[in-house]
């Protein structure tokens, strides 16, 4: 891989121009190409079988409105040049992902799905939820839609093969059963209540119910009941009862079983008035394990064709594929992604488009399901728009505001003080730009909440000026809402003026008379407190997100707080990371015996090395 720009770039020309002296300099290698405006910003990153052929092609009239304007734009590009059409159609996507250019298609929403792991580092296997790298040993099964998928699952796994679900550390510790064997939901291995051979045959039961054999799963169980039931063990048939109840809720749940396919994302694109909804159905050992539904950026004259290639390129970047993708619309270089897909997976992976038969069913029920998920996020974003709209009017603002910003701390009697920082936009929740903050002033009163939220705000337009300076990436809000009264917002105004962003409009929201819902008072500096009227939708909305600021805020505080609740002096021992803390802690029963323990003992700790032993008692006895 190679990479390469004009020796000689131009300095003034642009447009048509500027890439016609780029063409003139390239061969018909394969690569990757960058298009740059005149601040160096990426504007379109694209790949290329011949990349002569391809750049040469927007030095010809006839684009779309939309690469009118990248062409346009167009100051400067970079190129990179692979072995292959394949490495360049990996690598393009890799970019678009780190890059975000403004005119290609944009997966704007790439979490990683969580899976079902059946541990295998035990001699009674732990069943859980795992998310992220597969490092543990074990056999995963997924990916599920979401974690609700996840959670009914193995909630009625448990009722049906009644394995543990307990931490390796806390099944050790148990003298007695937990409550999960008193409701029926675990065998008690921890106590020996369960052979281990038995128990083995249990999880080999879940991995075929898992692995899509479920039938013989539910047949044995079916032979055990009615042997049970002919012997008079009544209770024992009805524990299996029970097992079967919970195998076949779990298929019920899962609404679409499809016979003939076995491993494949069903993958259904919808597309109206410049905006896109994918629907991803996740099938696996012929059963449906939930749905997503993703909204790409794409314009009003993106085809169905680029949306879908560009869709699957970013979104199997960093997932592994299934041996299907069954497509609702074709893409141009099915075959070049089929390679691609191929490659990275390891095995063959086959792209379709199917026109009848239970395939094309199960795209008709995706796109039914894109149609109506579209549908839904359109109505919604016209009523946030009205909303925005509202709040312009409500607040005098010039235009409606594109990023709210919401701040609240959250503290009890000033410990454990954490701020919270909520973001909404045209979309609603801006979920992935929420942040908290630890607040750390040490010269703070405690529960001063006006020092508190000076801290906040100084932190946060340091990090901005430093981050995004000129206000060119969409970082800076358009709006403050700052929990409090006049306080709080002359505090804020201080920091404002001195970071010199005084242009941005900041109001604070007070409870108002009898701190009740529906009288809150609003604030800006040099004005008279207002309210809203007590039915106004714009209240409302103000309203939720005080109160998402709020619950954002509460949470953050209460993890913070449960964090300190189980910190020791362990954590301050240089080399005790958490397995060692938890050792040593199972091992002598509380930190303070620890603390006591001589040094042989110490060295006695599995995992516990006589040079860390040292150190352990050398830190509870050498303080001098």
């Amino acid at each position: 891989m190679t990479a390469s720009t004009d020796p000689n770039p131009p300095t003034q020309s642009t447009g048509y121009a500027c890439i016609q002296r780029y063409a003139k300099t390239l061969d018909n290698s394969p690569g990757v190409y960058r298009m740059l405006d005149a601040d160096s910003r990426v504007l379109y990153v694209g790949k290329a079988r011949n990349l002569k052929a391809r750049v040469s092609n927007y030095t010809r009239p006839g684009h779309s409105g939309r690469i009118e304007k990248m062409i346009a734009a167009t100051a400067s590009m970079m190129f990179l040049t692979t072995r292959t059409e394949t490495e360049a159609l990996l690598l393009e996507q890799n970019l678009i992902k780190q890059l975000k250019p403004k005119y290609n298609v944009l997966l704007r929403d790439d979490k990683s799905f969580p899976n079902i792991l059946v541990a295998k580092d035990h001699a009674f296997p732990q069943i859980k939820k795992h998310r992220g790298a597969k490092k543990e040993k074990g056999a995963y099964f997924g990916p599920f839609a979401s974690a609700g998928a996840v959670n009914r699952t193995l909630n009625q796994l448990q009722k049906a093969f009644l394995l543990r679900n307990c931490s390796d550390s806390m099944f050790e510790s148990r003298t007695r059963p937990c409550l999960l064997y008193q409701i029926k939901r675990c065998s008690g291995p921890c106590v020996g209540l369960i052979p281990e051979d038995e128990y083995r045959e249990s999880v080999k039961d879940a991995e075929r119910f898992l692995s899509g054999r479920s039938t013989k799963v539910q047949e044995d169980l079916a032979t055990q009941m009615m042997a049970a039931s002919e012997a008079m063990e009544f209770e024992r048939a009805a524990g299996l009862r029970d097992r079967i109840r919970a195998l076949t809720q779990v298929q019920t749940s899962q609404g679409i079983n499809p016979r003939g396919v076995t491993e494949a994302d069903v993958i259904g694109l919808y597309m109206d008035s410049g905006q896109a909804c994918v629907q991803v159905f996740f099938i696996r050992a012929n059963q449906n394990w939930g749905n997503r539904d993703f909204y790409p950026r794409v314009g009003p004259d993106v085809s169905p064709a680029e949306a879908m290639e560009a869709f699957l390129g970013q979104f199997y970047d960093n997932k592994e594929p299934p041996r299907q993708l069954i497509l609702s619309d074709a893409i141009e270089n099915a075959d070049l992604m089929q390679a691609a897909l191929s490659e990275k997976a390891g095995r063959k992976v086959e792209i379709l488009v199917p026109q009848r038969g239970e395939k094309q069913e199960l795209i008709a029920g995706a796109l039914r399901n894109a149609r109506e998920s579209l549908a839904r996020r359109m109505s919604e974003s016209a009523t946030q728009a009205k909303l925005l709209r509202g709040v312009a009017e409500a607040f005098d603002l010039d235009t409606p505001p594109g990023r709210i910003e919401v701040y609240d701390n959250s503290h009890i009697q000033g410990t454990n003080a954490v701020g919270g920082m909520i973001v909404a936009g045209p979309e609603g929740y801006m979920k992935n730009a929420y942040r908290k903050f630890n607040i750390r002033g040490d010269d703070l009163t405690p529960g001063d909440d006006f020092g508190m939220m000076k801290e906040v705000l100084t932190r946060r337009f340091t990090r901005l000026q430093k981050e995004d300076p000129d206000r060119e990436k969409g970082l800076w809000p358009d709006l403050l809402l700052i929990d409090g009264g006049a306080g709080q917002v002359s505090a804020v105004h201080e920091i404002m003026a001195q970071y010199g962003v005084e242009d941005i409009p900041m109001v604070g929201v007070a409870k108002g008379v009898d701190r009740d819902h529906g009288k809150e008072e609003f604030h800006r500096i040099g004005q008279r407190p207002f309210a809203l009227k007590r039915n106004d939708p714009v209240l409302y909305f103000i309203q939720r997100l005080r109160d998402e600021a709020h619950r954002f805020a509460i949470g953050t505080h209460r993890a913070k707080r449960a964090k300190a609740v189980g910190a020791t002096p362990l954590d301050e021992i240089p080399g005790v990371g958490a397995a060692r803390k938890r050792a040593l802690l199972t091992h002598f029963g509380s930190a303070k015996a620890v603390s006591r323990a001589n040094l042989a003992d110490l060295k006695a700790v599995e995992g516990i090395s006589a040079g860390l032993a040292q150190k352990v008692y050398d830190f509870f006895h050498d303080k001098g």
